[in-house]
């Protein structure tokens, strides 16, 4: 059975997310490739995970959070 699409809500939160740590992996000067071989994605999930197309687990975002050398916390805040 497929899964319920998510919330207007949740995909406003992936959003935020993503552009979190687009603005960090910026600020670090760090392109796409780089941060996703720091974290062992592809370069394209990391585009996703920006755009806010797909959501981002849990221990994507532990380990993007210390690439990016910042807290967890900082990436999910609301």
């Amino acid at each position: 059975m497929p899964a319920d699409p998510p919330s207007t809500r949740a995909l406003a939160a992936r959003r935020r997310v993503g552009i979190r740590i687009r603005d960090a992996r910026l600020w670090a000067n760090l392109t796409q490739e780089s941060l996703a071989e720091r974290v062992g994605l592809d370069r394209k999930t990391i585009y996703r995970i920006e755009l806010g197309t797909i959501g981002a687990r849990l221990d994507w975002l532990v380990d993007l959070a210390d690439a990016l050398g910042m807290p967890l916390a900082d990436i999910v805040r609301d």
